[in-house]
């Protein structure tokens, strides 16, 4: 044996892999944080957000396994989120009245096992296409689902929905899932269990293939894959955890109503808000998730018009921020990375100066917009921001045009000068990782 075979079979059989720190380190902050967060926001109201977020993470990050992943843009994820909220709400009322014995812990993987079954049934032919041909089989099965909330009310219960009681059979060691504090913990077991399965899923010869059926699909069946075998299998993964969302969601409500819950609305919400997050990357739905809780939630108590504005900042990521909050982050730790994002502070800085003073005076008009349409028995006297605008004054008008019309020069002027900027640090990294290259 010669001394370099030596060295080479040495090499094969006592390779080291490196333990991922980092990797280790943003799990370990994740669990943390649903851990700890019930005991930072102590509130009912937070609890009842927190336990939101959790399930809805679980759904976005099950969307985003067809639109980030498998670039399938869905309009009808809501039917297996649904399908899923109405087996699980089933099981529990036989489970209460003594028909099967069904731990609560183990509903949420019913409602899975249903979602998994209705996507089986319905992927087949749903994934027969892809690109804009997907998404509008996807529009018309959800339309076709809703419509049957209200054609069969034995099983979706009509408009009044489907009740049940979380509360029954013997405790599990003691707990009985009666307080929200213990539905909330249920509902982080299975987020954090489900996110770290969606993200193993991600590195999996199936979930690398779906990424190049995403990206060039003629290949990927060159090659020899067949790519709608590739999106139906992805499609059933989907409406597996897309139904386990669900039956969480039926816990901690305890009541599910089929004409919203399968509405292609509460689809076009799933994709709207991991759209925002960012679906190019893994955490951007659990970005979204976020959102969407505080949004339908916060932002729908503070002003009528939240649809409005929500509108307004999907417009404006999609003009300027296509890669949503997520890519967002990621670009400025690449600047970060490097040491240049101390050099952008004046900047952003400015940014967000100028662009508060265009969002105040732009709400304000519309904040008045909506009084003068929907409260106007009320008088035109409106409070904004803890002042008093009378909505029918010129000076009111004048003023808020006047406040939109700077904040957005201002911001332009600002956002070119941004713009240089980056540019020029973009150069000198692409210069900097090219000099390291030819080292």
């Amino acid at each position: 044996m010669t001394p370099s075979n030596s060295s080479s079979e040495a090499t094969s059989y006592y390779r080291f892999k490196p333990f991922n720190v980092g990797r280790f380190v943003i799990w370990t902050l994740f669990a943390l944080a649903l851990i700890f967060a019930p005991k930072v926001f102590t509130s009912s109201l937070s609890l009842t957000i927190l336990s939101q977020i959790g399930y809805l993470i679980i759904i976005c990050l099950s969307y985003n396994i067809l639109l980030g992943q498998g670039g399938m843009l869905s309009f009808g994820h809501a039917v297996y989120t649904g399908l899923g909220s109405f087996i699980a709400i089933h099981a529990m009322n036989m489970a209460t009245k003594g028909s099967v014995q069904i731990p609560l812990v183990l509903i949420p993987l019913i409602g899975g096992l249903a979602g998994m079954f209705f996507a089986i049934l319905l992927g087949y032919v749903t994934t027969k296409k892809s690109g804009t041909t997907f998404a509008m089989i996807t529009l018309g099965v959800g339309e076709l689902v809703a419509a049957m909330a209200l054609m069969f009310p034995e099983f979706f219960g009509g408009e009044g929905g489907i009740t049940t009681n979380r509360v029954y059979g013997e405790s599990f060691f003691g707990i009985t899932f009666g307080p929200s504090i213990q539905v909330y913990y249920l509902i982080a077991v299975y987020c954090f269990i489900c996110t770290a399965a969606m993200f193993a899923f991600t590195g999996t010869p199936l979930g690398r293939i779906l990424n190049a059926v995403r990206d060039n699909p003629e290949r990927v069946e060159f090659i020899g894959y067949n790519t709608q075998r590739v999106r139906y299998m992805a499609f059933i993964i989907a409406g597996f955890f897309a139904g386990i969302g669900g039956g969480l969601a039926t816990i901690n409500f305890e009541i599910i109503t089929g004409a919203d819950s399968l509405s292609v609305l509460r689809s076009g919400g799933y994709l709207l808000f991991t759209f925002l997050g960012g679906a190019t990357f893994f955490f951007g739905p659990i970005i979204g998730a976020v959102l969407l809780v505080l949004a339908s939630v916060l932002l729908s108590e503070i002003t009528k018009a939240w649809l409005l504005y929500l509108g307004l900042v999907f417009l404006f990521m999609v003009m300027y921020a296509p890669g949503g909050i997520a890519s967002l982050i990621m670009m400025n730790l690449r600047v970060a990375k490097y040491g240049k994002l101390r050099r952008l502070w004046t900047s952003y800085l400015a940014l967000a100066g100028t662009g508060l003073v265009a969002v105040m005076g732009a709400a304000c008009m519309i904040e008045m917009t909506y009084h003068l349409q929907l409260n106007a028995a009320l008088g035109p006297q409106l409070e904004f921001l803890g002042a008093t605008i009378n909505t029918k004054s010129f000076t009111a008008w004048f003023g808020s045009i006047f406040v939109l019309l700077t904040g957005l020069g201002l911001f332009e002027l600002t956002r070119r000068e941004f713009a240089r900027q980056w540019s020029k640090i973009q150069e000198e990294i692409e210069h900097e990782i090219k000099r390291g290259e030819s080292l």
